[in-house]
């Protein structure tokens, strides 16, 4: 089924990604390979100190945006920016189907639903339904 609307949250290690329509929707989780790092480190260590950018991990939530026409990405920190940006340098057909890029910290699925659904209703109204 192509849906209308997809948000994705992400962070350095998880993703959750909405598509939905009206009344109804579809949940997918995706994980970062490797499970949880310590980065941050105190000296000792060449480097910055900050998780890399895995495009595998990307490849994964592109593919759980599917065809959804509209896709909200969300999430704490610069992991939701990196995110875009791999999106329009990898995979520049999604990049263009990204109407917006939102801080959000860890919300439920429900209150992430709930975020989404508000700010593509304000979306739709200034921009037109597609």
């Amino acid at each position: 089924m192509s849906y209308q609307h997809a948000i994705v949250w992400i962070d350095h290690q998880h993703a959750t990604v909405i598509d939905f329509t009206v009344d109804e929707r579809h949940v997918h989780l995706v994980e970062r390979e490797g499970g949880q790092r310590k980065v941050h480190r105190k000296s000792g260590f060449p480097g910055s100190g900050k998780a890399a950018d895995d495009p595998r991990f990307h490849d994964e939530v592109v593919h759980a945006i599917g065809d959804a026409r509209e896709v909200l990405i969300a999430g704490p920190g610069n992991a939701k920016l990196s995110f875009h940006k791999d999106l329009e340098h990898r995979h520049a057909p999604v990049a263009k189907r990204v109407v917006g890029v939102e801080t959000l910290d860890h919300p439920s699925d429900g209150q992430l639903l709930a975020f989404a659904r508000t700010y593509f209703k304000k979306y739709d109204a200034v921009h037109g339904e597609p």
